[in-house]
């Protein structure tokens, strides 16, 4: 299987060589077409100027006299080419490379070309000039006409492609070393920042093969030289991870708690039944120990069903919008206070209650928001020492309702509030075996609150402490 690393390498340099190459050719042709024109201006140039000087001595004498060849030789000197005059048959009559006498004088053009040099008014070509240059050259054929229009001749100036394959072959030089450089820097380059983005991924992998054969604190580490795309992918797979762990932290815990919370019951109800199915227990006595049972029944049943509420809550997400009612949460709260009447007169608790004059109406679940109340204020009235005092409040501000359940009593430590509405979890310690206590009541007010997309909160200082939750308020 190949790796992201291969991959991109492999198709990042066929790219780079597939570019140099396709850039190289076009260059290439770029270059050869510019020399072309140049040299064919050129020579088009020196035609023209060559054929000023035939009509000049057309004048005085014959073309092909001695005099006429010295100037056409000093000519195509100065322009650095060759040049030879045919006459209207198409006979070659004097050449530029020989005045006094060339061996390629009587030389015959085709009639067609000549024709073609007329009707065209000038030809230009490339190729061989068979039977009087063998190399391969630019050649530029223009006519020549006297002033009376009669045709007279041509002349043909031409070049070697010596000097311009020379040209190309040093750019061609240059540009082969210089593409090898870029690939090897590119190569080099590209090696290094593949490596770079390569390795955090591959510790990625290996955190994530970490993390599911169970190695929860595998984290992914990075230098601060990656890609801010890695860098976001390493903290967000660090975020997952933490929040497995934590998740799997709290299954472990929740395990443990509710092994520990159904040992205590499950082995008192199988006690007394084993007492008194063997003897142990007299009959004259069952029917004391069957209602113990019972009440050691009917708290696992409630704690069943604490905990299918809570896994309700959880699964829905939220409180559907056909489950809300509009009701006054003022008289809600008052008519759950009514309810601790006994339990606060017994304990000899004072009552402070601060409720608005005018209804305060919330859109909510009522019987979930009168559990809440119910739990804060039995939290309240269990925790607050005899002769103590709680408050209950409700107040409205920024469209929003705060309800306020307090109690005096032992301040609550710094390091527990955070904890206080976690599953099972009791800031008194000495009341882990409390038998009315689950150490759920908190938790399931957090999530039903939670449920309404509203926020509850715990403060504790100078032997108070405070729940506050909110909820919105509606006309």
């Amino acid at each position: 299987m190949k790796t992201t690393f291969s991959r991109t390498f492999t198709a990042i340099t066929v790219l780079i060589v597939a570019a140099m190459v396709i850039l190289g050719i076009s260059f290439q042709l770029l270059v050869s077409n510019f020399l072309t024109d140049s040299a064919m201006e050129e020579l088009k140039e020196d035609g023209e100027t060559i054929v000023e000087l035939v009509q000049a001595y057309v004048a005085d004498g014959p073309i092909n006299d001695r005099d006429f060849g010295i100037a056409l030789s000093v000519a195509a000197s100065v322009s650095d080419a060759d040049a030879v005059i045919c006459n209207s048959s198409g006979k070659l009559i004097c050449c530029a490379r020989d005045p006094l006498g060339c061996s390629h004088v009587g030389m015959q053009l085709t009639n067609s070309y000549m024709e073609r040099v007329y009707s065209e008014g000038g030809m230009t070509d490339t190729g061989v000039i068979r039977g009087l240059y063998e190399d391969k050259r630019y050649v530029v054929s223009l006519p020549i006409y006297a002033e009376s229009g009669q045709p007279l001749g041509i002349v043909l100036v031409s070049s070697p492609f010596d000097t311009t394959q020379l040209v190309m072959n040093r750019i061609t030089e240059i540009y082969v070393f210089l593409s090898v450089l870029v690939v090897v820097v590119a190569v080099v380059v590209m090696t290094i920042l593949l490596r770079q983005q390569s390795t955090p991924l591959k510790a990625m992998a290996k955190a994530a093969r970490d993390f599911g054969h169970g190695e929860l604190t595998a984290r992914v580490k990075t230098n601060g030289k990656c890609t801010q795309e890695v860098e976001d992918l390493a903290l967000a797979f660090n975020n997952m991870a933490s929040s497995l762990q934590k998740s799997e932290y709290q299954r472990q815990e929740f395990i443990a708690n509710v092994s520990h919370e159904l040992k205590t019951p499950m082995t008192t109800i199988s006690g007394f039944v084993d007492g008194i199915l063997d003897g142990t227990i007299p009959p004259e006595k069952a029917e004391k120990y069957l209602l113990l049972v019972s009440d050691e029944t009917k708290r696992l049943n409630r704690l069943v069903r604490s905990m299918l509420d809570i896994s309700q809550l959880q699964d829905k997400g939220g409180i559907p919008p056909e489950q809300k009612t509009r009701f006054d949460l003022a008289e809600c709260v008052g008519q759950v206070l009514i309810t601790f009447e006994r339990k606060i007169t017994d304990k000899k608790l004072a009552v402070d209650v601060n409720m608005p004059e005018l209804p305060v109406y919330t859109m909510a679940n009522q019987d979930y928001i009168t559990q809440v109340v119910y739990n804060l204020l039995d939290n309240a009235v269990k925790f607050c020492p005899e002769g103590k005092k709680i408050s209950l409040e409700v107040t409205t501000g920024r469209n929003k309702a705060y309800v306020r359940v307090s109690n005096e009593g032992a301040t609550i430590p710094p390091e527990e509030l955070p904890l206080v509405f976690d599953r099972f979890h009791k800031t008194d310690k000495s009341r882990s075996q409390n038998r009315d206590s689950w150490g759920l009541g908190l938790h399931i007010v957090k999530t039903i609150v939670g449920a309404h997309g509203e926020n509850i909160s715990v403060t504790s200082r100078d032997g108070k402490t405070v729940f506050t939750f909110t909820l919105p308020v509606v006309n």
